[in-house]
């Protein structure tokens, strides 16, 4: 595996876990500052207006297609700049227009997010709130095609800078609320569009030290961009299928009071080791794969999915057992202070749960999506997001008069596996592209048993441990007693059983490409 790509994903992967940790200390202090309350609810479903937009226009959609025109185009010179300065003026021009519409539209928006709101003072609140907030889809989606950009050109640290930048000024501006009295609601819908104008400020700045000046100017239908239209629109009707998964759930939640509030800050914790793996190998893997096939490099691109399968597992199958084994703990101990009560602890670790148990799936999509879009097929992976779609709907509508609100994190778990066998079956026809090689098919059967038994360990040290923990001068050093014993456990197992070798991560960085 080429040097770069090690690189890539240890970049990619180190400032994203800080991004979550800071990203988590926001969470921490919103679940304090509000609970999940009335304003806390409104918030999350105003925040998540432009968020699934962000998805839908940039990064799961727009950016899948962009990213590996413009890596061929790179890796060709055939100008690149050009190419993506008519792709940020089209993509600009769409998102004015969105935000308008958006923003006159937020009362239909919210109803269809969360309409167990109507009739009570959420709805209201969401409504305000996203008002206000909504023009970050333009800023955001933006960042993130510039992101691409860098991204392409191995400048890893200055686009997952982003979201770090977002976390901080979040925190600061809750920080001051508190310190001026300010109506704390208010204070965090406001913060969103400044994080956004911030966002987009740095990663104009890191572009132009690329050498890419992205200014505004009249959009323009290129044949290039006409080309990028029609690869992008499945994947853009892929993003659209993956939002009303979330929009099922959020209306499944919102007929419980506090329930979408349990269902984002237990999302809060599984993102973090989804986006510390998933969006590590996803950055990396699409430009790799993109320009390995612009050279015919078929072997190379083998081993680059191969290595990315290891170090998935290698990360994401441990974190995964942890999340079910300790969910009651890891809430408890981060969440459960203020306006933040032992009900919504036990309900949230039941969702976290549940989260744990497709965490492998939605790391595995981030490792097989890529393969189909740097071959420019966007189709598949839509046609397998509508039966991921169908089954996400059927089991959380349809379970939600026995389970309730834990029917909606279910159905999240269940559809992502659906989406990755589809992902996986679907990939046969790429022949060695996706064959496991020795090593991978020697070491993933080792990692698997390696977390197994980190599970047991935690499950007894849990128990043994349940009066620390539930002890608030003593949790936090409890809690972190566990994770460290899970981390010596599993680690020290994995390296007996062969799973990995610390020689092998030495190499990679020696090699040359």
């Amino acid at each position: 595996m080429s040097r770069s790509l090690v690189r890539g994903f240890l970049t990619v992967g180190g400032w994203t876990f800080g991004s979550r940790l800071v990203g988590f200390t926001r969470d921490i202090m919103m679940a304090a500052y509000l609970g999940a309350g009335p304003a806390a609810e409104a918030f999350l479903v105003a925040f998540s207006l432009p968020n699934m937009f962000r998805r839908f226009f940039a990064e799961g959609a727009f950016n899948m297609a962009f990213v590996p025109m413009f890596a061929k185009k790179v890796e060709g010179e055939e100008d690149p700049k050009g190419f993506a300065r008519d792709a940020f003026n089209g993509l600009g021009t769409v998102l004015i227009a969105v935000t308008l519409i958006g923003t006159l539209a937020m009362p239909l928006l919210v109803w269809a997010m969360a309409s167990g709101f109507g009739g009570d003072e959420r709805f209201g609140l969401a409504v305000e709130y996203g008002r206000i907030g909504f023009v970050y889809i333009l800023f955001i989606s933006l960042v993130a095609l510039m992101s691409g950009v860098l991204n392409t050109h191995g400048r890893f640290t200055e686009a997952t800078i982003v979201p770090v930048l977002m976390n901080i000024v979040f925190i600061l501006a809750m920080l001051l609320a508190d310190r001026m009295n300010w109506d704390m609601g208010l204070t965090l819908a406001w913060t969103v569009p400044v994080t956004g104008i911030a966002q987009f400020a740095f990663t104009w700045w890191a572009a132009r030290r690329a050498g890419y000046t992205f200014l505004p100017g009249r959009p323009r239908l290129t044949p290039e961009l006409k080309r990028l239209l029609v690869i992008a629109g499945p994947a853009v009707m892929a993003g659209g299928v993956v939002q009303i998964n979330l929009l099922v759930g959020r209306q499944v939640a919102s007929f419980t009071e506090g329930a979408v509030g349990w269902l984002s800050y237990a999302d809060r914790l599984y993102q973090l080791p989804l986006g510390v793996v998933g969006i590590a190998i996803g950055t990396v893997l699409l430009p790799e794969l993109s320009r390995r096939l612009r050279a015919g490099d078929h072997e190379g691109g083998r081993a680059s999915f191969n290595r990315g399968m290891e170090f998935a597992a290698l990360l994401t199958l441990p974190a995964a057992v942890a999340l079910v084994v300790l969910a009651l703990p890891l809430v408890q101990v981060l969440y459960q202070r203020g306006a933040f009560t032992a009900l919504d602890t036990q309900n949230t670790a039941l969702v976290l749960g549940a989260y744990g148990l497709g965490l492998p799936a939605f790391v595995l999509h981030k490792l097989f999506q890529p393969l189909y879009y740097a071959r420019e097929d966007t189709r598949s992976p839509f046609r397998f997001a509508l039966c991921a779609m169908a089954v996400n709907v059927v089991f959380a509508v349809g379970l939600m008069p026995v389970m309730g609100f834990l029917a909606a994190a279910l159905a999240t778990t269940v559809s992502g596996w659906v989406m990755f066998a589809q992902l996986w079956w679907g990939a046969r026809h790429m022949g060695d592209a996706v064959r496991p090689d020795g090593r991978l098919k020697a070491r993933l059967p080792r990692i698997c048993l390696a977390s197994v038994l980190m599970g047991v360990v935690l499950l007894v040290a849990a128990q043994a441990m349940a009066g620390p923990l539930a002890t608030p001068a003593l949790r936090y050093a409890a809690l972190a007693a566990l994770v460290g014993l899970g981390i010596v456990s599993y680690f020290g197992s994995a390296f007996l059983l062969g799973a990995f070798r610390p020689s092998d991560m030495k190499a990679a960085m020696r090699r040359q490409r």
